[in-house]
This record gives C-alpha cells, sequence and structure tokens, in this order.
C-alpha cells in the first residue's frame, strides 16, 4: 500500500500539473505587449509576485521526472519568457513593487524572493540540463540582486521584519554573502513578537502565523539557532484549538484581513509535517494528514508543498503511525485575551477587546454574541477582563460616565475645535457595570448577564446568526434569514439546516430600540440577529444548546 506521505506528494504532483496547464492557457504571449511573459491574477493584474508563484510551480514541473510536463520544452521555454516579464518588473535597485498598494517594497521583495529560492536551492543541487541551466542563471540573478534591494530595508507590519529577516539569512547562505546576515540582525534584535500562548501580534490564524512560521523556520535553517524552531512549535500546539468543527480556522480575533473568513489550514500543512518530523512530535505529523484529508474532503487544491518535497526527498518515504484524533479542550491564552473550548461537535470561543465577545459553532451553523447600548461615549460591550472561574469564564466591563466641566479660567481661544480639553476637569459618573458568566451546561453554555450601576438604559443583547435556513419559535417561524431580525420576547428560538441545529433564549423583551445610538455598530447583513432587550438594571440568562 502507497505510503501517506508518498500519496500527497503524488496528489500535489498532479494538482501541480493542473496548475501548469492553466498556467500556460493564461500566460501573455503578445510579443507587443507590455505584460508579455506575466501571468494575469483574479483581478487580472500583472504583479511579478502571482508570476514567479507561476513560475515556481512550471520549473518544479519541468524538473520533476513524475510529472507529465518532465523535461517538456515548451514549458522551460515559458518560464524563461516569464523570467524576462519579471526583469522587466524588477527596479535598478534589486526591489519589486506590490502593485496595488507598496512600491520599491523591501517586504514584497522578500515575498518574491520565497517563491524564488525554493527552485534555486533544488536547481543548484541538480545536473542541470541545457534549459535549466538557463533557467537557474536568469532566477539567480534576479534573486541577487533582490537580495541586494533588501539592504535598503523598511517595512509596514510586524511580519514584514521576519520575511525580510529571514530572506536576508537564506540569502546569505545561497550567495555566500555575510553582509545580507549581518543586515538581518538590524531585525532580528527587536525580538520575536511570538508570546507564551504561541500567538504573534497580529493575531491572523488565517493568514500570517503561516508566514511568521515559515519566516521562523527558515531562521532556523540558516542560522542555526533552535530557538526559532521553539516560536513554530507553540503556534502550532496553539493552532491545534483554533479549529473549528466545519475544519476550518477560528479567525475572528485576527487583527487583519483574514478576520472572520472561513480559512481552511491548508497552508500549515507542510509546518506541521517539517517540525513534527524534526522535533518527533507526533501530533504534529498526524495533524498534516489530517490537514491533507481535509482538503480533500472539502473539494480544495492540494497543498502547494511541491517543491518543499522535492528539495527535502528524504519525506516523500516518512511514515508514521500517528493517526489524529479530535479531543474536546478548554484554553485560556491569558496573555492573548482568548478562550477556547472544544466539547464534542461544537466550539465556543471568548474574547477581551472585543465587542462580539462570544463566538459559538456546530458543523454549520455560527453565532456572534453581542451587547449592545450606550453610556457616554461607550457603544457596546467590549471586554476588558477574561478570567477562568469554577465553573467556567467570566468577562467584564464598566462603562464610565462623565462630563466635562467648565475651565477655570479664560482660554486663549473660543474656537472648540483649538481648546486644549485635555486640561477640563470632568465630573465622573455614574458607571455601568457589566459582568458575564459562561458556565457548561448540557450539550452548550448558559450566559448569566449582570448590568447595574446606571437605572433605565435600554440595553440588548444580540445573536448574529450564520449558517441556519430557518429559524422557529413558539411565537414565529421565519425562513430565508439573511439580513432579518427579530426581537424574541419568550421563549426559545430554534436555528437549523439540513444537517445541523441549535437553539437559543428563552426570550425577553421590553423594547425595541434595537439600532442603538449614532456610532453604534451596524448589524451584520449576511446573519439573522435575535434581540433580547431590557432596560437596566437587570439580571438575565440565556442558553445556546447545540442539538445533534
Amino acid at each position: 500500500m502507497e505510503r501517506f506521505m508518498r500519496q500527497h506528494y503524488r496528489k500535489m504532483t498532479e494538482e501541480n500539473d493542473r496548475k501548469v496547464k492553466r498556467a500556460l492557457r493564461m500566460q501573455n504571449m503578445d510579443p507587443q505587449s507590455r505584460f508579455y511573459g506575466g501571468f494575469p491574477d483574479e483581478e487580472d493584474l500583472f504583479d511579478a509576485k502571482y508570476t514567479i508563484h507561476l513560475l515556481a510551480s512550471m520549473t518544479a514541473a519541468y524538473s520533476n521526472e513524475d510529472s507529465v510536463y518532465y523535461q517538456e520544452e515548451q514549458v522551460a521555454d515559458r518560464v524563461l519568457t516569464g523570467l524576462d516579464f519579471v526583469e522587466r518588473y524588477q527596479h535598478e535597485d534589486g526591489l519589486f513593487d506590490l502593485i496595488n498598494c507598496n512600491f520599491h517594497s523591501a517586504p514584497d521583495t522578500a515575498f518574491n524572493l520565497k517563491g524564488m529560492m525554493p527552485c534555486l536551492h533544488y536547481l543548484r543541487k541538480q545536473e542541470r540540463d541545457e534549459k535549466q541551466e538557463r533557467i537557474y542563471e536568469k532566477l539567480s540573478a534576479i534573486a541577487g540582486r533582490a537580495a541586494e534591494g533588501l539592504l535598503n530595508g523598511g517595512f509596514h507590519t510586524p511580519n514584514h521584519r521576519w520575511a525580510i529577516a529571514s530572506s536576508l539569512v537564506e540569502c546569505a547562505d545561497f550567495f555566500g554573502k555575510p553582509a545580507y546576515a549581518e543586515a538581518a540582525q538590524a531585525y532580528l534584535v527587536e525580538g520575536i513578537d511570538c508570546n507564551e500562548d504561541g500567538e504573534y501580534a497580529e493575531k491572523s490564524a488565517g493568514g500570517y502565523n503561516m508566514v511568521n512560521n515559515n519566516a521562523m523556520i527558515t531562521l532556523g535553517v540558516y542560522t542555526g539557532e533552535e530557538s526559532y524552531f521553539d516560536h513554530v512549535e507553540r503556534n502550532l500546539w496553539m493552532m491545534l484549538t483554533y479549529m473549528e468543527p466545519d475544519g476550518t480556522i477560528f479567525t475572528s480575533n485576527s487583527t487583519r484581513q483574514d478576520n472572520g473568513k472561513r480559512v481552511y489550514p491548508g497552508g500549515y500543512y507542510w509546518e506541521y509535517l517539517f517540525l513534527g518530523k524534526r522535533r518527533g512530535i507526533p501530533e504534529f505529523v498526524a495533524f498534516a494528514k489530517h490537514i491533507f484529508d481535509l482538503t480533500e474532503a472539502n473539494g480544495l487544491p492540494a497543498p502547494d508543498c511541491l517543491l518543499n518535497y522535492m528539495n527535502h526527498p528524504e519525506l516523500i518515504d516518512f511514515e508514521s503511525d500517528a493517526v489524529w484524533k479530535e479531543q474536546d479542550y478548554r484554553k485560556l491564552y491569558e496573555e492573548s485575551g482568548i478562550a477556547r473550548i472544544k466539547r464534542g461537535d461544537f466550539t465556543y470561543t471568548l474574547m477581551k477587546g472585543k465587542s462580539n465577545f462570544l463566538y459559538f459553532s456546530n458543523r454549520s451553523i455560527d453565532v456572534a454574541l453581542k451587547i449592545g447600548g450606550c453610556v457616554c461615549e461607550h457603544r457596546a460591550f467590549v471586554p476588558e477582563t477574561l478570567t477562568e472561574t469554577e465553573d467556567g469564564f467570566e468577562l467584564t466591563q464598566v462603562m464610565r460616565g462623565w462630563y466635562y466641566l467648565p475651565f477655570r479660567e479664560a482660554q486663549d481661544t473660543s474656537d472648540w475645535w483649538k481648546m486644549d480639553h485635555s486640561k477640563r476637569e470632568k465630573k465622573l459618573g455614574p458607571d455601568l457595570k457589566i459582568q458575564v458568566r459562561v458556565h457548561d451546561a448540557e450539550d452548550g453554555i448558559r450566559i448569566d448577564f449582570r448590568l447595574h450601576g446606571i437605572e433605565n438604559a435600554p440595553f440588548r443583547i444580540e445573536a448574529a446568526v450564520q449558517g441556519a435556513d430557518r429559524a422557529e419559535n413558539p411565537w414565529f417561524s421565519i425562513q430565508g434569514l439573511k439580513n432579518r431580525l427579530v426581537v424574541a420576547k419568550d421563549g426559545m428560538t430554534r436555528f437549523e439546516n439540513a444537517e445541523d441545529a441549535l437553539e437559543i433564549g428563552p426570550g425577553f423583551g421590553t423594547h425595541s430600540y434595537t439600532a442603538g445610538k449614532f456610532g453604534s455598530e451596524a448589524r451584520d447583513e449576511n446573519c439573522f440577529t435575535l434581540y433580547f432587550t431590557d432596560y437596566t438594571e437587570f439580571d438575565r440568562t440565556i442558553t445556546i444548546r447545540n442539538i445533534g
């Protein structure tokens, strides 16, 4: 029977061939076009990064005897034409643009190097034919100029530092230029932004975690310092608790563009496999297998790791008896301000510092919970604390009231906008104290809400539900749920689709003030919003129960 990793390698080779077939059809082959040799991306833009990505796949196919394009001259010629395009779009200083955002960009040049270097490593180790020699020489020249460009530096975001630093140390080794590794130290001296939980600064579980992990692996390999792998290991352990019942990653605490998106973990495949093998962690190898199974089960492309296997052929026939088994967990990541709990077929998440402070998910239905209401500048409950209790968790916030007082002395201006209002004294209070306690309950959770300190303020609890087709309550039945709302004044409300169901309640509603004052967050138009409303002060309880 074919070994698991060889199965993965074979399917990645087949997937890469399909990608090359599409690329050959897409490539601009009009010699009169300014984009001659390039590839249009999904938005019909011709960008060096996307072209480099496809040229790497084509080079892998031409060089791999298991590919249908092995030593296919047309493919090699197309790669060389594509590299001409890349050369034309590389600036004299070696840097590239990300044409819809960044220009003369060191971080985007580093990301381009991430696409080029695996090809160069592979080709350097091979006995090259004439076509491969030309590809190697041209690609090496482009990468060498890019490495020089990185010496000019400059970045925007935390992960950019590690993309640049890791590319510099890799190029220092490849090109034999220690000055590149010395330049990387300017970034590395800042220290790696991965906390004890395994969370990087951007909290980007669906995107930049993978970028950072990849950079840390590169740093570990080319500096020989094992400590860089420690960050990856912590993050990968944490990520095992970020998986949702449908196989996607929880992303609603991200500070980047993956926030709230459904992302499958295909990009983590190589990181789990590489580090699992290197550090002897069977759970990681088993999870790499699980990731591959998820991509197949959901009709997704195989992880894009063919060149990784070609550069590490020892892993093609590596095998492990480890089998991934879903386990319940209960994790409070205090430094990151997030709790992740899995029980059977559902998960729930609590977050500090987020208005959508609670998420509850089964395999196909998600609920996001929010408390809306106005006290001075406050528009929604944003927990200031998240702590574990004997039987659950507690989140709290004090919405502090205040009013400006007149200046004691005349000011230099009567223009309100030019006054220094930080010098004003304030009258403080009243304050609204909000306490939310979450307890495990049968097949779900019980949530106790306590709002005290201000009387007669109209507040609302919002449950934004996505994935259900129908909502039913003793008093209503609603289909076509997207962008609709209801105040449920009594009873349990059941949400269901063809496969799953859950219920929320009991309802209560003493007012219909659901929009909030100006500045309040709008409800999600992609969801059905179930409201529970009351005037402060109040103590209320609702449950969310998964129905298998």
